[in-house]
């Protein structure tokens, strides 16, 4: 059987993603036939014996898996942490593959997290020059001016030399004592909505992702979760291609800061 490149048959056997595989054959947590692996090197995912952190690697047979879970607030996106901290796969242990999180969701938030063993998919919808869209609705506790939005919408310094790409912000609704707005942003910083706010003098008290790629949280409660339907898996297939046909950088352009209660 022709050779494929290692941290290739670990994505596709599910252990985790490509990238996060790379990561681990240079910090020399992978072996190939006990001997350390470089990256670069190529096995026979059918002869040679690959183990990661002593752990042998299935090259084939494993079924594909695509979640979307409902992460609670408190759980943290990691496989584990090693501060004891509540992970998601706690909550998926009656899905006898590894499935890991596309993507992060930071513990303090809650929504919509994927959830696959897919390697090639996973970094498809994580590659940033996708641009997938994703969308949360966030609540703070002040008044939020025409001119906040407006500084949020084209872009604001977050820090570590990094300014946001423009996205779209519009309000839900306003209160006393709290705004609730909706964002949908084409990129995923580390902890971003909760660091533009910041940027802007707003304290954020709840932050839900409702939509990534256009496939919806729906009805989904803290804790559950269910196997992205064909027409899901459609709708993203369809969100990764038509970012590859684009000819600008496919983010949007500046619209109406109000959207009262559009979402």
């Amino acid at each position: 059987m022709e050779k494929i490149r290692i941290q290739k048959i670990i994505a596709d056997s599910g252990y985790c993603s490509r990238r996060k595989a790379e990561q681990l054959i240079s910090e020399g947590e992978v072996k190939v036939n006990g001997h350390p692996a470089s990256l670069g090197d190529k096995a026979d995912p059918k002869n040679d014996l690959i183990t990661v952190s002593g752990e042998k690697i299935k090259a084939e047979g494993v079924p594909l898996r695509y979640i979307k879970l409902y992460k609670p607030r408190g759980y943290v996106t990691t496989m584990s942490d090693d501060l004891g901290r509540k992970s998601v796969t706690e909550l998926l242990e009656k899905i006898p593959e590894r499935v890991y999180p596309i993507g992060r969701l930071d513990k303090d938030s809650e929504g919509l997290l994927l959830l696959t063993n897919d390697g090639a998919f996973a970094n498809d919808i994580m590659h940033p020059r996708k641009h997938i869209s994703k969308t949360y609705r966030v609540t703070v506790s002040e008044k939020v001016t025409e001119d906040i939005i407006e500084k949020l919408m084209t872009g604001v310094d977050i820090g570590e030399n990094t300014i946001t790409a423009p996205c779209t912000v519009t309000v839900v609704t306003e209160e006393p004592e709290r705004t609730v707005l909706e964002f949908t942003i084409f990129e995923g910083k580390n902890r971003q909505i909760r660091r533009m706010c910041e940027a802007v003098g707003l304290s954020v008290k709840r932050l839900r992702r409702t939509n990534v790629g256009g496939v919806k949280l729906g009805m989904l409660r803290p804790g559950e979760y269910a196997e992205l339907t064909k027409q899901e898996m459609q709708i993203l297939r369809n969100a990764m291609g038509a970012s590859d046909k684009e000819t600008g950088s496919g983010r949007p352009g500046r619209r109406n800061t109000r959207g009262g209660n559009r979402r």
